[in-house]
């Protein structure tokens, strides 16, 4: 993932002047928070990227899958004895 410099903000940026954040992801499309100097949030202009939470059916039952699998995998694995 690319990161533009200019749309940085650390955790503590972001508490004091979220309106810079959001002002950011407005002219810029994204923002990002970096918490102990790692990525952690991104905030997006859903105007611009509106494509990032469209998706395809198939999509959507790969992520509900994905999720029933994580939360009951030792049923599953008992089963499979």
């Amino acid at each position: 993932m690319y990161i533009d410099t200019n749309t940085i903000f650390s955790m503590t940026q972001a508490n004091q002047n979220f309106s810079q954040v959001a002002k950011t992801a407005e002219k810029k499309g994204e923002a990002i928070i970096f918490k102990n100097n790692k990525p952690k949030y991104l905030v997006i202009n859903i105007e611009k990227n509106g494509s990032l939470l469209e998706l395809s059916e198939d999509e959507k039952i790969d992520i509900v899958a994905r999720r029933i699998l994580e939360k009951y995998l030792p049923a599953f694995k008992e089963l499979a004895k």
